[in-house]
């Protein structure tokens, strides 16, 4: 059999340990990324710097592969579906569409009968005045934003005209849960009725971004077994191909809710690198590969903790590590503030 070559569209993180995941699998891999100093170019065999929109780039990034994946939800769906007329595109684009989003995605989900928390759209400054019983809430664009940008946290009424809205954006309010605890649940989907499903992983933001992540989660059975149930549920109803992350909300009733939908692998999966014996990314690439379907292991418990900013700094000048410590550098070469720049896992 010929090596398959994998093109991945976006050069973060999440597409280094993709490429670093297909290198091991013998699958050769092309990233095409907007960023000049991309950190996955240093894990790939081939790099594309250009615009997500310059069409000749596009195509020439088409032809150099076989299959195509993404490793962020927010590059334009033109793109793809101009991608999926030429290459098989996975997970399909029309899933990116749908999660872009978040009002399409929680109707989606609730079309499910699966519990979101209250949400209402909101076009103007004058759909927010009469929603004093969404307070306090969470205003978050419909589309775009991740790691806690595009979001404005109200209290009440009276915060809105200090808060800086651009209402030429439209936006969804959700209502705060009393929030317990937050969880996230990683499935691989091959095929129909197809899939691996990681164990709940149990997540800390500090900031709205996303802090440590431990398994086993403290969570009830009935909250371990519904969140991979709703899980598979929309893996199944999206017909997905590869690695997805659902987010999920605990409130102090311990009811249930899903937050959102990540079309992509996840931070929160960082540790299934150590801890299972075949890793999300491992596994998304074998999932848009067809390759064989390997049924995961736990190998040990495991708490991820993400270096943010200046955080690295102490690791990469050889802080001692335990045997059971595991410490991956992102190799992004500015360090900023909230910039996530890499992170350390520990086995328990």
């Amino acid at each position: 059999m010929s090596k398959i070559t994998l093109g991945i569209i976006g050069g973060g993180q999440l597409g280094s340990m993709l490429s670093v995941a297909a290198k091991k699998l013998n699958i050769k891999t092309v990233v095409y990324s907007d960023d000049e100093k991309a950190p996955a170019q240093n894990f790939s065999d081939e790099f594309i710097f250009a615009s997500y929109i310059d069409k000749e780039k596009v195509y020439d990034f088409a032809k150099r592969v076989d299959v195509i994946t993404y490793e962020f939800e927010n590059i334009p769906f033109e793109t793809l579906n101009e991608l999926s007329k030429l290459k098989t595109v996975l997970p399909k684009p029309s899933v990116n569409r749908l999660i872009q989003h978040r009002l399409a995605e929680k109707d989606f989900v609730n079309k499910l009968n699966i519990r979101t928390t209250r949400y209402v759209h909101i076009k103007n400054k004058d759909d927010l005045l009469p929603l004093e019983d969404f307070l306090p809430g969470i205003l978050k664009t419909t589309t775009m934003g991740y790691d806690g940008k595009g979001q404005f946290p109200i209290q009440n009424i009276n915060m809105i005209d200090s808060l800086n809205i651009d209402f030429d954006n439209e936006y969804i309010l959700e209502k705060l849960v009393k929030l317990k605890k937050e969880i996230s649940v990683i499935i691989t989907r091959f095929s129909n009725n197809k899939y691996e499903v990681y164990e709940p992983i149990e997540n800390t933001h500090e900031n709205q971004i996303l802090k440590y992540s431990k398994i086993p989660a403290l969570i009830s059975e009935k909250i371990f077994n519904q969140s991979k149930e709703w899980a598979i549920l929309i893996a199944e109803e999206l017909k997905y191909i590869g690695t997805l992350c659902v987010e999920f909300f605990i409130d102090r009733n311990d009811n249930l809710y899903v937050n959102e939908i990540a079309p992509r692998v996840h931070n929160s999966g960082h540790l299934t690198i150590n801890a299972f014996n075949v890793s999300q990314f491992e596994n998304h690439i074998r999932a848009v590969c067809s390759l064989e379907q390997i049924p995961i292991k736990k190998l040990s418990n495991a708490v991820m903790i993400n270096l943010i900013g200046d955080q690295i700094i102490p690791y990469r000048n050889n802080l001692k590590l335990n045997d059971n410590q595991f410490f991956f550098d992102y190799l992004k070469k500015d360090i900023k503030k909230n910039r996530k720049m890499g992170h350390l896992t520990t086995l328990k």
